[in-house]
């Protein structure tokens, strides 16, 4: 099946363009077949990883970034497809 790890952080005030090279900076081992990474208003940073796994696998995550660069603690969520093989 397919799943998606969603992380989501909202910078500390003027931070953002550091929190944004900080998620990109950080490596995944294994590495997903696709990730994606996007910015909003507000100093939003999206990540999206994509991996080929049961729903309920230990999958690597990207970690909480320092204390200093965050507005509120990160959020996470966990998806399964629901197009051909949901959970």
């Amino acid at each position: 099946m397919t799943v998606a790890l969603m992380w989501e952080a909202r910078a500390a005030d003027g931070r953002g363009a550091e929190l944004l090279e900080w998620a990109r900076a950080q490596a995944l081992d294994p590495a997903p077949p696709r990730r994606e990474t996007f910015t909003a208003p507000a100093d939003r940073v999206l990540v999206i990883t994509w991996w080929d796994a049961p729903y309920d696998a230990d999958l690597p995550e990207i970690p909480s970034p320092p204390e200093e660069l965050l507005h509120r603690p990160v959020h996470r969520w966990r998806f399964g497809s629901a197009d051909a093989d949901g959970p």
